[in-house]
């Protein structure tokens, strides 16, 4: 009787009924999201907004943070924030960072810093797209006179005209 039960439950789970969302997400995101949760504020406690936006890897550092937002790069529902400023669920957050401005909702509070896929799901991002890399690197012309290049320089000369297409000497002879 207890090898029919074994066999009925193997049959319920490989029977395949339609899956959910919530099953086609990988169960390591959804283990860390759960210890992310876990080790969080307890409900209608808040964050501060520059350990917040380290935990979610906005920025990497929580002291780069702190300074961001004493440079008045961190607005929170368009008003300047200072780094103990308390960050609730809903909140828009826009970040200046590395010449890139990101604009962020929060979807969940966290304190302690989390891998990327979990960090990813603490917030809906509604960043404008990044700005165009150049298509082609600069060419780099050496000045004459300036003797002859190291080897640190060579190797840059010789990525630069990798990048470019170029072969040969540095002036494309």
């Amino acid at each position: 009787m207890a090898s029919q039960d074994a066999d009925e439950d193997t049959t319920r789970d490989t029977g395949g009924a339609a899956r959910t969302d919530a099953q086609t997400v990988d169960p390591k995101i959804t283990a860390a999201v759960a210890a992310a949760e876990a080790a969080g504020p307890a409900a209608g406690e808040t964050v501060r907004i520059d350990s917040w936006i380290w935990a979610v890897r906005l920025i990497k550092t929580r002291s780069l943070g702190a300074t961001a937002c004493r440079g008045g790069h961190v607005h929170v529902n368009g008003e300047r924030v200072k780094p103990a400023y308390a960050v609730r669920v809903g909140d828009e957050v826009r970040l200046r960072h590395e010449g890139r401005e990101r604009v962020v909702i929060v979807k969940r509070l966290i304190r302690k810093r989390v891998g990327a896929p979990v960090a990813q799901q603490c917030y809906i991002d509604n960043s404008p797209p990044p700005p165009p890399r150049e298509a082609v690197a600069p060419l780099v012309l050496r000045d004459r006179g300036t003797g002859r290049p190291t080897k640190r320089d060579r190797r840059e000369l010789e990525r630069l005209r990798a990048l470019n297409g170029l072969r040969g000497r540095p002036g494309g002879q």
